[in-house]
């Protein structure tokens, strides 16, 4: 990481004693100007009590310079007061009380003075506690609220910079954000950068090079950066002040972190999440594609050993068998295809007017031919066009239709109904199975999601979501439901933009 010498900066330490002495330097014009008010007074009206307008210029210095400065304004108007009083510029007292009131002059300008100046002392610390303090609760409000590494050292380089009345930089490595500006001076660059590398800091210790006040960003063991600032004008930043910066640099150091650590258990739960549908879908496939591969297997091998010994009636079934697993098999294959698509986005969608009575039909004939079960189907008059892939639409549907056949009870009937409704094509698929929870009605759109009681029956869990992802693209959506009738049973309802007459 980073070493830098300790030694107290002479430029610094130039430009602070330039500071005080200006400070000092700036009761001369005032009481000079008090002066000036307290002849024309005494030339004016002829008396010389003019303790009050000196007074009034050491509160004016205490209250502008602050409690040092005071105590010197109150011993310049003292003597400057000294010789205004009668006889005038001569050190002598006219009388015993010409020296009880300069005696008390002098005490009561010396404590309004310091009192003066140390309630603007204490204003002035006041304002530089609620700036860095404000500075502190900030930062903390935006490092809660985010898990952005870039984010919270951009956010910690403002607060700081706030906080320290100037310029901060966050380094990490061969980069770092600044602020306010948005590129660092050339010598602060090269600061930083040769700070790495070298020794590690005693830790919390704060290093003084070229005006600039340098930190580790570190948690616990683990490095991470650099924070360097420094105030440009107003002052040397007071201890508390500094104090408030280097909590400030533990805060971000611990929400950069968290920010790593929440980093890298989100890819924990990615990786993790990976794996289940990994596993997940090896298993699907395991079962779904071996199902009618020995099917198909067993079929073709006995039409091969015995079909000249079997009936016509025999052979035309194992034909048929042989058929309807391959279909079967092709669309099981066709979803895994349209998933992947769905996911990389590289599903062509051809949106096109399409009669959505002919695909229901067509859907039906194809995947009743299986099952075959009683269906109900019904148009409502003068339904118009859908806008969509009549491909990609039979598919979604299908899957809705397939799912209903796999949970519906053999001897029950599945409704399908068509109506437009507003500016859309509404299609419901409405079964007589044992329904689902409201609460599962969204999740049986994840997936790989089986609802609690389907464990049993055959299924990938691919259906459905390949459905809503093929919807989505085509502009249109697909939902479930209860039955209105109050029968068990569940209710898929497509919806497309209908085609205006």
């Amino acid at each position: 990481m980073w070493w830098v010498s300790s030694e107290p900066d002479d430029g610094n330490r130039l430009k602070a004693a330039l500071r005080q002495t200006l400070r000092y330097a700036a009761v001369i014009p005032i009481i000079g100007l008090t002066t000036g008010v307290a002849e024309l007074v005494y030339r004016g009206t002829g008396s010389d009590r003019l303790s009050s307008i000196f007074i009034a210029g050491v509160l004016l210095a205490a209250f502008l310079l602050g409690s040092g400065p005071a105590y010197l304004a109150a011993v310049a108007a003292f003597f400057v007061y000294f010789f205004l009083v009668d006889p005038r510029f001569q050190f002598t007292f006219g009388s015993p009380d010409d020296f009880n009131v300069l005696m008390m002059f002098l005490a009561v300008s010396a404590l309004t003075g310091l009192l003066t100046g140390r309630v603007r002392d204490e204003a002035a610390r006041a304002k530089a506690r609620q700036r860095v303090n404000g500075a502190l609760l900030d930062a903390t409000q935006e490092f809660s609220a985010s898990s952005d590494e870039a984010f919270i050292r951009a956010r910690l380089a403002h607060h700081m910079a706030r906080a320290a009345r100037g310029e901060a930089a966050v380094h990490d490595g061969p980069s770092y954000v600044s602020a306010p500006t948005a590129k660092l001076a050339d010598d602060a660059v090269r600061m930083l950068r040769a700070a790495e590398g070298r020794n590690p800091a005693p830790a919390r210790a704060t290093q003084q090079v070229n005006g600039w006040s340098l930190r580790t960003l570190s948690a616990g063991e683990a490095p991470l950066g650099i924070v360097a600032w420094r105030p440009l004008g107003g002052g040397p930043l007071s201890e508390e002040e500094q104090t408030v910066l280097g909590i400030l640099v533990d805060t971000g150091a611990a929400a950069i972190s968290r920010a790593r650590l929440a980093a890298g258990k989100a890819e924990a739960e990615t990786r993790a999440r990976t794996e289940d549908l990994r596993n997940a879908l090896l298993s699907s496939i395991s079962h779904d594609l071996r199902t009618p591969l020995a099917a198909i297997l067993a079929s073709a091998s006995s039409l091969d050993a015995f079909g000249e010994t079997f009936d016509a009636a025999t052979r035309q079934d194992l034909v048929t068998t042989i058929q309807e697993e391959a279909e079967r098999l092709d669309l099981f294959v066709a979803n895994l295809l349209n998933m992947t698509r769905l996911e990389a986005g590289a599903l062509q969608i051809q949106r096109a007017p399409f009669n959505v009575p002919e695909v229901i039909q067509r859907t039906l004939q194809r995947r009743n031919r299986n099952h075959r079960r009683c269906i109900s189907t019904a148009a409502a008059a003068g339904l118009p066009e859908a806008l969509g892939d009549p491909v990609l639409f039979e598919q979604a549907l299908g899957n809705a239709v397939e799912n209903a056949f796999r949970y519906t009870p053999s001897d029950s009937v599945l409704s399908i109904a068509a109506r437009a409704e507003d500016d859309e094509v509404i299609v419901e698929v409405m079964d007589s199975g044992p329904g689902v929870a409201g609460h599962d009605f969204e999740r049986i759109f994840e997936k790989f999601y089986r609802a609690p009681g389907a464990a049993d029956t055959a299924g990938t869990g691919l259906g459905l979501s390949i459905s809503r992802g093929l919807m989505t693209v085509m502009g249109g959506q697909v939902v479930a439901g209860d039955r209105s009738d109050g029968a068990p049973g569940l209710v898929m309802r497509f919806s497309l933009e209908a085609v205006s007459a």
